[in-house]
């Protein structure tokens, strides 16, 4: 037989032995869990940007032989950008591993949208875009879009023209594009389950937006959409208003000074079947210094300010959703570490702590859906777009996918330095999964009731692309094949929770009431 892992690297499970005496021990009973909300059972999403499907720009990856805060792209927005071919949603390895995800929906979504054109019915299309376009979306590669979503069980949400191309004389928002898209979209046999208007109205690009866009504009042009799509799709569901939020203490020049509010309260009223927007925690090096007050530093990613900075914006669209639009789901349907395309640290274990501790929170608080950007790009991608390889997170997103449950559940309050979530686990009655994620360089204990299965995992170095689950490292079989995801069966029910870990901690005879299939 042969030698297990953990007895060569014992740090690597303490969570599955005794660890510190029982004095340092937090006890937890899972049965009494209370239960807190529902979320949708595809709350963990994924974006792919429209230029994805359409080529064009993107964030150009970070060189790895720079250093945080040095690399000279950052002072030069020209030079941090760079061209993005489509990109090939028939690859196996890639629908390989975002079939593992499944369920979920994936937005085609970002600044690309706001001004893509595609063809009228019979036209061929145009080599370069029309006057009021910016990029061109043909048949062939929305086709490939929506046989990818089919493929990968995932439901489609995107956006809609608004630049100047689809603009009548008097600059009201007319459905030139969105009518032969959808058109197109029936005839395949495909389906767009929530679409939104603008991407992120109150952070115009030029070219991409009308100029000078106000609340009442915005109402207007969200009318007009509202009724073109109640008579031409009326099983899309409407979403709004999709507008750009920071975590940074601090106004943002890139942003308009138009509220969330503003645009939900303008006449005529958006009617919006789901209530939408976008957040980032920070701003990436690429657009702003590591050490300004929009940035954000390695050093900082594991400090309660920094995991804490979703909650101020998700209260706030909670409170804006129950007075506009009250019983619509919430959805935050563009995330991620920090806009101009992630941190440096992004695509290693490091992010994982603010991935897997943003998804429980905001779960637990009142979020229904969160559409992580993105499912496949550079530095900011659960898998690696020019690899196709998966970055840290990926490795997490797996676990959620496999054992976290849609009912939430009150793990109680978290100790210093230790965040503990719960859920239902996933299609086991009673079962429950408790999330620990130990944010210091020192073991926990917990002590539970029952026996558990465990699910560790921790990496080489914090800044590491390699991800350890209970010691061993995880990677494809082939490009066909995941991973089997084993746990081990703990000893005794004293678990010490390993140094800078995250924990998935299922207990299938937790017998929780809560728990009903």
């Amino acid at each position: 037989m042969k030698k297990s892992h953990l007895l060569l690297l014992p740090i690597a499970c303490t969570i599955c032995g005794a660890g510190p005496g029982p004095d340092a021990s937090i006890q937890l009973d899972p049965r009494a869990f209370q239960f807190v909300r529902e979320t949708d059972e595809r709350f963990q999403s994924f974006q792919i940007g429209m230029s994805h499907l359409t080529g064009g720009e993107t964030w150009k990856s970070y060189e790895p032989s720079k250093t945080e805060g040095s690399d000279p792209q950052a002072k030069n927005f020209d030079a941090v950008r760079e061209a993005r071919a489509p990109t090939d949603l028939a690859n196996v390895r890639l629908r390989t591993l975002a079939s593992g995800l499944a369920p979920f929906y994936v937005r085609y979504g970002g600044t690309t949208t706001n001004s893509v054109y595609f063809p009228q019915p019979g036209e061929k299309a145009p080599a370069a875009p029309p006057t009021g376009f910016q990029t061109v979306l043909t048949p062939e590669a929305w086709k490939g879009a929506v046989d990818f979503a089919r493929a990968v069980n995932a439901k489609i949400v995107t956006g809609f023209t608004v630049s100047a191309g689809v603009r009548d004389s008097s600059g009201g928002w007319t459905p030139r594009v969105a009518a032969p898209w959808l058109e197109y979209t029936k005839s395949i046999g495909g389906e767009i389950y929530a679409a939104e208007l603008f991407n992120e109205p109150n952070a115009p690009e030029p070219g991409h937006m009308p100029k000078g866009q106000t609340a009442s504009a915005y109402a207007a042009d969200f009318a007009a959409f509202s009724k073109f799509m109640r008579e031409f799709a009326p099983r899309v569901k409407l979403a709004g208003p999709g507008v750009a939020t920071l975590g940074v203490p601090m106004p943002m020049p890139q942003l308009e000074e138009i509220s969330a509010e503003q645009y939900m309260a303008a006449t005529p009223r958006p009617k919006m079947d789901i209530v939408s927007y976008h957040f980032y925690g920070a701003i990436a090096e690429r657009c702003a210094p590591p050490t300004s007050p929009a940035g954000i530093t390695a050093d900082k990613a594991l400090s309660e300010e920094w995991l804490g900075r979703p909650d101020l914006q998700l209260q706030r669209f909670r409170a804006l959703r129950d007075r506009f639009a009250p019983g619509a789901p919430l959805w935050l349907t563009e995330t991620g570490a920090a806009a101009c395309g992630g941190t440096r640290w992004q695509p290693t274990f490091l992010d994982t702590f603010r991935f897997v501790d943003s998804q429980a929170r905001m779960a637990k608080q009142g979020l229904d859906v969160t559409v992580t950007h993105a499912l496949i790009s550079g530095s900011n991608g659960v898998i690696d777009e020019k690899t196709l390889q998966p970055n840290a997170d990926y490795w997490a997103a797996l676990l959620w996918t496999k054992l976290v449950g849609k009912k939430v559940l009150d793990a109680g309050t978290s100790p210093s330095g230790l965040h503990l979530y719960a859920h239902c686990q996933k299609g086991v009655k009673g079962g429950v999964t408790l999330l620990a994620i130990n944010l210091e360089p020192a073991s926990k204990v917990v002590s539970l009731p029952n026996d558990a299965q465990v699910y560790e995992l921790t990496a080489p170095e914090l800044q590491s692309r390699t991800v350890l689950l209970n010691g061993t490292p995880l990677a494809l079989v082939n490009d066909r094949t995941l991973p089997t995801l084993k746990p081990v069966k703990s000893r005794g029910t004293k678990l010490a929770v390993a140094p800078s870990s995250v924990n998935f901690v299922v207990m299938p005879n937790a017998a929780n009431p809560a728990c009903t299939l």
